[in-house]
This record gives structure tokens, C-alpha cells and sequence, in this order.
């Protein structure tokens, strides 16, 4: 399965990825080697997620979400998937 995450930074900033394996994935971002923006925004919290069958899918998703605001963002997390890991 592969997901599109939007995880908060220390800082109150989102961030939005995907990934195949969550959890790695949120300890990656958490232990700094996740992603360059989040390397010095650590710790992080898992907002939002959503599955989807390829990668493709989810990488497109990704994209989308990178595109609307932070208003649109918080909007989706409030109404969307919760966290479970």
C-alpha cells in the first residue's frame, strides 16, 4: 500500500509526503532523516493520511495536497482520516 501523509512540524508548519511505510517513515522524519525541511522542525506529528493502491497515486495526491493552502489543509485534516499507526 503507499500514502500520502501531511504530518505538523515543531514550528506548527505541514509538511506533505508519501510513503510505503508509515511509521518508518514518521521515525525517519522524527530521528532527522526524513526530509530536508523537516530535519530542524523535529518533532513531528502525524496529521493526515491517506491510502492508495500505487505509487503513482499516491505521489499525484502528494501534489495536489502541496498546492492548496494551509486553510485548505486544516479544512481536510479536520474532515478527513485520522491518524492510526
Amino acid at each position: 500500500m503507499n500514502y500520502t501523509y501531511i504530518i505538523e512540524c515543531r514550528d506548527k508548519s505541514l509538511y506533505t509526503g508519501w510513503t510505503t511505510d508509515i511509521g518508518k517513515r514518521i521515525a525517519a522524519h522524527n530521528a532527522g532523516k526524513g526530509a530536508k525541511y523537516t530535519k530542524s522542525r523535529r518533532p513531528v506529528k502525524l496529521l493526515y493520511i491517506e491510502e492508495h493502491e500505487t505509487k503513482s497515486d499516491a505521489m499525484k495526491r502528494e501534489y495536489a495536497i502541496k498546492r492548496m493552502t494551509r486553510q485548505e489543509k486544516l479544512a481536510m485534516i479536520k474532515n478527513g482520516n485520522s491518524p492510526v499507526i
